[in-house]
C-alpha cells in the first residue's frame, strides 16, 4: 500500500511538471523538434524508493547517471546507452530485525531505445547490467545481475539544442543471490537530467 502511495505521489509530481512546463510555452514553440539531429548527452541524478520485499529493508534509493541518445530517426527514435551509480539507503529496523541494513551500491549499465511519438514525449525502454559494488557486505554471491527499465519522460526545451530530461522508470533485476528472489532489486526513480546536442 505504501509503496502504491509512493508511485502516485511521483507521478502526480511529473504530470504536474509536465503539465506546468506545456503551459508556459509560447504558442510557437510547437514547432520546436523534439531533441537534437545528432548525438545527445545529459548528465542526470536519479532518485526513488525501492517495491515490493526489497521496501522492508531499504527507504530510498539516490545516484546518477549519463545517458548518451544516438539517433537511427532524427528527431523520433534513438539508441540509449545509460551508465550511472545507484545507493539504496538501508532502513535502521530493516524487515523488523532491529538491525540497520547494509546499503546496497549498484553501478549499472544500460542500453535501450527511446522514441518520441508526439513533441517532447518519449518512451523509454532499456536492459543491461547492474554490478554490484560492495557484494560482500550485503551478502550477494553474484557480481552482477540483469536489469530492466521501462520510462517514460519529457524534454522540455532550454533553447538551442538544449533541455531538461525528466522522466520517471520502473528499475528491476534478477537475482543476486542464485535462486533467491528476496535478492532482487526493484525500485521507482525519477531521472532529472540536463541534456544538450552535440551538433
Amino acid at each position: 500500500m505504501k509503496s502504491t502511495f509512493k508511485i502516485t505521489i511521483l507521478a502526480a509530481a511529473f504530470a504536474g511538471f509536465a503539465f506546468g512546463a506545456k503551459a508556459q510555452t509560447a504558442p510557437a514553440s510547437t514547432t520546436t523538434s523534439n531533441t537534437s539531429n545528432g548525438v545527445v548527452l545529459s548528465v542526470g541524478v536519479d532518485a526513488g524508493f525501492p517495491t515490493g520485499n526489497l521496501s522492508n529493508g531499504y527507504n530510498w534509493n539516490i545516484g546518477g547517471s549519463v545517458q548518451a541518445d544516438i539517433p537511427i530517426l532524427p528527431q523520433q527514435l534513438f539508441v540509449t546507452v545509460n551508465a550511472g551509480f545507484n545507493d539504496l539507503q538501508g532502513k535502521s529496523n530493516a524487515y523488523g530485525t532491529g538491525l540497520t541494513a547494509t546499503d546496497i551500491q549498484l553501478l549499472p549499465v544500460k542500453a535501450g531505445l527511446k522514441w518520441f511519438p508526439v513533441s517532447h514525449f518519449y518512451i523509454q525502454g532499456e536492459a543491461g547490467a547492474a554490478f554490484a559494488l560492495n557484494k560482500s557486505s550485503v551478502g550477494f554471491d553474484n557480481s552482477a545481475a540483469f536489469i530492466y527499465a521501462p520510462q517514460i519522460g519529457y524534454q522540455f526545451p532550454l533553447g538551442g539544442k538544449n533541455y531538461i530530461d525528466a522522466g520517471v522508470r520502473y528499475e528491476g533485476s534478477t537475482d543476486f543471490n542464485s535462486g533467491n528472489t528476496d535478492s532482487q532489486v526493484h525500485f521507482v526513480a525519477l531521472r532529472l537530467a540536463y541534456a544538450f546536442g552535440l551538433k
